[in-house]
């Protein structure tokens, strides 16, 4: 499923130039004070003209519901309305409390006990409880579609209870890693408690929706905005900003456009030549900086189901991990970061990104897939996929070697990206079509494709990552949706995922990952091309300062927690005093940031999703 990630340019001939005319005559103020979509400017409650922070997107949001929201964009707005047990720091992503203040465990790991913070308020003014978060645990175990999105944190819980409003305490059926990475939004009960069918209820009816987080949605409409006011009753303190606004561009021309004329506030996602442009923009700061994604290439290993049924209309030729190696022999990743990424992002190797330095990993030289298109064409000879007089690979079923790649028409990184694979696979006797669509995820969850383009950001822990690859990611039937990434199913892949899961020692589950790693590059069903740079640029007449993750050298768009939108100070607003979590100085930004941050993962384990233009997390 191609959503994101959450959270990757052609030959710029592929490309429709980017406008770079400044609208005149108009001022910031006037811009900031108008909500999207409306000809009226909008109000704060003490009747001041209303400061408006607008985010562009350019993915779909998949669902407002946090039990099945998979999508970047859907998990980075419930990371601003909802608490989880823990937060990341924005310098390091240390753990740091989010709604428990403190946690302890038994000696045996089985126990583990949270204290909830007596200062959170759900936005309709009822007090935030351990039973709030006993109920949304439970409701994960006992529901299989509550499970949907974040089903892989609570698989191995035994039993769930709040003993007091305080004291919630979570039993175990085998040790667990992540219990301090628990990323999974908390919900009231006294608002859920009311859901029938958790598969069908996307949470965009009722507004404003009920959280106690740092925002409060307030209006969603399909593929045009969503919209979010300032929760006050916020335990770190209230966002800055009087409204922040997500509003759809389906492309970032679209989106740059309005960046430059000031209809919006910051653009995520950029290409190389729109970063560059922007970057001598007056009024217009540019953040180039690596990001948590990576940019990948994933084969179609034959869809299934957990009941054993197949379907799909896959090519059966991809189950041969000789044309697999072949293909992959055929792709020149550093071609790639310097034409399409124009440098900026860094090849690809292992799965988990480098920014990420505990669980990085690289091939060994022996096991490395360098790009060799005369050892992908004698690769190809020896399966028994020869070449006929023109020049095409023909299987021993007698049928040419030709395959279809999913492409997201919004995302030139996919197009140019496709160019390449042509040629270089064309050359080696292999033919390709790309299927450029606006809704790859249909397709990917049929099982309709052979190729398709895929991404994810990865969080400090990398649980959720390695997860979708196993055998229970898969959807229950053929009619259902699970939450596999592209149908992989390997015993060897999920004996070690088991073991990285209880095992406690920092340096022990880090090795386990990377063997993880290992196995997943050797089968050739995900080839990781590049992880790109976090491309993106804000107006510094609307935004002041603002927060990047890690804070030295990191992303605004789609932070493991909710940093940046709360640390929005706008322009000509003094920053004041900002609440525990984070440094109190405003983030200098720059084209250029090239240093990987090295991110340290203790024994208490700080810790998702699918790509469109954007990515998924």
């Amino acid at each position: 499923m191609l959503l994101v990630t959450k959270a990757p340019p052609r030959p710029l001939a592929a490309r429709r130039p980017v406008r770079l005319l400044l609208a005149a005559g108009v001022t910031a103020a006037s811009l900031v004070a108008v909500v999207p979509g409306t000809a009226q400017a909008a109000r704060a409650e003490d009747g001041r003209p209303a400061r408006t922070l607008t985010v562009a997107i350019s993915q779909s949001v998949d669902s407002l519901s946090p039990f099945l929201a998979q999508k970047l964009v859907s998990t980075s707005i419930h990371r601003l309305t909802y608490e989880y047990l823990t937060n990341y720091d924005v310098k390091d992503a240390h753990t740091v409390p989010g709604l428990a203040t403190e946690w302890t465990s038994s000696p045996d790991k089985l126990t583990w006990t949270y204290k909830i913070r007596k200062d959170s308020t759900w936005s309709d003014g009822q007090q935030a409880t351990a039973e709030d978060a006993a109920w949304t645990f439970g409701k994960m175990m006992s529901d299989p579609n509550a499970a949907t999105a974040n089903g892989n944190f609570t698989a191995n819980f035994k039993k769930v209870t709040a003993p007091d409003p305080e004291t919630l305490i979570i039993e175990l059926k085998k040790p667990q890693a992540t219990m301090t990475a628990l990323d999974v939004p908390i919900v009231p009960k006294h608002i859920w408690e009311k859901v029938g069918d958790f598969s069908k209820f996307n949470n965009d009816q009722q507004f404003p929706i009920v959280g106690n987080g740092p925002f409060v949605i307030t209006d969603f409409k399909v593929d045009q905005y969503v919209k979010l006011k300032p929760n006050k009753k916020f335990w770190r303190g209230a966002p800055k900003f009087d409204e922040l606004v997500f509003k759809y561009y389906k492309d970032t021309d679209a989106a740059v456009a309005a960046l430059q004329k000031g209809e919006v506030s910051f653009v995520p996602n950029l290409t190389p030549t729109q970063a560059t442009a922007l970057g001598t923009q007056k009024n217009i700061k540019v953040n180039d900086a690596p990001g948590r994604r990576f940019y990948a290439l994933a084969t179609n290993p034959g869809a299934r189901a957990k009941d054993g049924k197949t379907f799909g209309d896959g090519n059966k030729a991809l189950l041969d991990p000789e044309v697999r190696k072949a293909l992959f022999l055929a792709v020149d990743r550093g071609a790639l970061v310097d034409k399409v990424f124009q440098k900026h992002a860094v090849e690809g190797e292992g799965y988990i990104p480098p920014r990420f330095a505990s669980y990085f990993w690289k091939p060994s030289d022996s096991q490395k897939l360098a790009y060799d298109p005369a050892k992908a064409e004698q690769v190809l000879d020896a399966a028994g996929y020869k070449k006929n007089g023109d020049g095409k690979r023909v299987g021993k079923d007698g049928k040419p070697l030709d395959f279809r790649i999913l492409c997201h028409a919004t995302e030139p990184n996919d197009k140019a990206s496709a160019k390449y694979l042509q040629e270089w696979w064309g050359k080696i006797g292999v033919g390709l079509t790309v299927d450029c669509l606006d809704n790859v995820s249909d397709p990917w969850l049929k099982g309709d494709y052979d190729l398709a383009f895929d991404g994810w950001s990865v969080n400090p822990d990398p649980d959720y990552v390695l997860s979708i690859h196993t055998c229970g990611a898969l959807p229950a039937t053929p009619k259902d949706t699970g939450a596999t990434d592209n149908f992989i199913c390997d015993p060897k892949f999920d004996e070690l995922y088991g073991k990285q899961a209880v095992e406690y020692d920092p340096a022990k589950r880090a090795g386990i990952v990377k063997d993880m790693e290992s196995r997943l590059y050797d089968t050739g069903y995900m080839n990781v091309l590049a992880y790109p740079n976090a491309l993106e640029a804000y107006r510094t007449d609307q935004i002041a300062s603002i927060k990047t993750m890690p804070e030295a050298a990191g992303n605004i768009y789609g932070q493991d927690g909710y940093w940046s939108w709360w640390s929005a100070v706008p322009a000509g607003q003094a920053a004041g005093d900002d609440a525990d979590g984070g440094s109190n100085t405003g983030v200098i930004i720059g084209i250029g940031a090239a240093a990987v941050v090295v991110v340290g993962i203790g024994i208490a384990l700080g810790m998702r999703r699918r790509t469109t233009a954007e990515d998924r997390e």
